[in-house]
């Protein structure tokens, strides 16, 4: 019984940290996308004429 439990315990564990690190990669190519995306709406507010 406690063999199981150790079992279980262990997989959750290493599943927890895949996740999170798979979570900080995705988050952190997002902020880059966002950052790009924003210095270029910021660099081309003067091309706009009304």
């Amino acid at each position: 019984m406690n063999e199981k439990i150790y079992k279980t315990m262990s997989g959750t564990g290493v599943l927890n940290l895949v996740l999170g690190i798979c979570l900080m990669v995705v988050s952190v190519g997002i902020g880059i996308v966002m950052i790009i995306s924003g210095s270029r709406l910021l660099k081309k507010k003067g091309d706009i004429t009304f």
